[in-house]
């Protein structure tokens, strides 16, 4: 399968051309830290099926052996990889995707962490754009 993608500014940008192996909602501290969000979409494959096309990401260690990648203009999170816990994978942001309804999300993982009110969030009400305003 093959998907595009990149940062808020369009400064970098990239393409995953290769089978999916998970698309996961992760839930760890460190994701909800890096990301500014309850929760994060990542989709793995392996490392050689995804390409920087254009500039740069900068990479920050974000642990003894995680490595996020992000756009140092916009700070959009692009990609993470550990060698260590996953050799030769690398997790893309999902939410980054052009089209991110092309690839459905799998599973939800590292609940352990979750933010306690996520796990009712999907029975708040729904709104198309803003509540009214009272």
């Amino acid at each position: 399968m093959r998907i595009s993608g990149g940062c808020h500014c369009g400064a970098i940008r990239y393409q995953v051309d290769g089978d999916l192996i998970v698309h996961a909602l992760c839930h760890c501290a460190d994701c909800r830290r890096h990301a500014g969000a309850p929760m994060v979409g990542w989709a793995m494959y392996a490392e050689d099926a995804v390409e920087v096309t254009q500039g740069e990401p900068k990479v920050y260690a974000s642990s003894e052996h995680g490595r996020r990648q992000f756009c140092a203009n916009c700070g959009t999170g692009l990609f993470y990889t550990n060698a260590n816990m996953l050799p030769g994978i690398i997790d893309v942001q999902s939410g980054t995707y052009d089209d991110p309804d092309a690839v459905p999300v799998m599973v939800h993982v590292q609940v352990a962490e979750r933010v306690s009110w996520m796990e009712r969030a999907h029975e708040l009400p729904l709104f198309d754009r803003y509540p009214p305003q009272t």
